[in-house]
This record gives structure tokens, C-alpha cells and sequence, in this order.
């Protein structure tokens, strides 16, 4: 990886982290107000990230022959299936119970809220057993003849 690419990694995730932080994001209270309908000041966070992301992916490939780090604008072709629908289940039942989400639970550690460390050993256990039951689909059957 260049200097350059990384530098620029590193500079927006902090800048990503200091957005979640300041819009209290990080606080799984906050989060859980929120998702019980108490408290909508999320909502204007969602939805000038919704705003920002869509008129990036609309409109920067108009305006840029290339990707300032080099590449190339590609789409994300993705399909909806059932392995799909239930990570997007599971992952909305988890934030729902927890008020924690993998971005926001990391910048937290930055603000001081180690409990988050316990969320985060989760998203790594579920990740790896993901990644683990993937692979076992994956993998041929022995004496099978396809």
C-alpha cells in the first residue's frame, strides 16, 4: 500500500470517528433511545449520511475521470438472497438489543467506552463463525462426483 493511500485511509477514518462521536453515535443509550422511538436526533445524522453517500456515488464518477488513489469507479453488483436477508436480520437484532454498531462501537473505544469491548469480541466471534460455516459450504464432499 502507498504512503499516500494510507495517510488518506487513516485521516478519514479519524474524521469518520470524530462524526460519530460527536453526534453521540458512540453512546449505545443514545442508539437505543433512538430505536425506541424517544429520541430523533439520529435521524438528522442517518439522514445526511444517506444524502452525502448518495449524491457521492451518483455524481462523483461524473465529475472525476478516475478515483483521486488511483483504480477505477466500479459498481457493487449484489443480489438478494436468503444468506442475505438473515445477516441483515441478525445484524438488525443485535444493534437493536446492544445499540451497538461495529463503526460507532469502535470510534467509542476512542471516547473511553471500553464496555464496547465486549460488543466488539462479539462481532468478531459471529464474523468468524460466518466465516467458518462459508467455508464449510464451501468445501467438496468427500466421494462426491460433481
Amino acid at each position: 500500500m502507498r504512503a499516500s493511500t494510507l495517510i488518506v485511509c487513516v485521516l478519514t477514518g479519524v474524521l469518520f470517528g470524530f462524526g460519530l462521536a460527536y453526534s453521540a453515535m458512540v453512546k449505545p443509550e443514545v442508539v437505543l433511545s433512538f430505536l425506541r422511538f424517544q429520541d430523533f436526533g439520529l435521524l438528522f445524522v442517518l439522514g445526511a449520511a444517506v444524502v452525502v453517500t448518495g449524491t457521492t456515488y451518483r455524481f462523483l464518477p461524473r465529475l472525476l475521470a478516475r478515483p483521486v488513489l488511483g483504480g477505477g469507479f466500479c459498481s457493487h453488483p449484489s443480489q438478494m438472497t436468503r444468506q442475505t436477508l438473515g445477516g441483515a436480520a441478525l445484524f438488525g437484532i443485535g444493534w437493536g438489543l446492544s445499540g451497538v454498531c461495529p463503526g460507532p462501537a469502535i470510534a467509542g473505544l476512542g471516547v473511553g467506552n471500553w464496555p464496547l469491548l465486549a460488543a466488539i469480541a462479539g462481532m468478531f466471534a459471529g464474523a468468524y463463525l460466518q466465516g467458518f460455516l462459508a467455508s464449510a459450504q464451501s468445501r467438496p464432499i468427500p466421494g462426491d462426483a460433481r
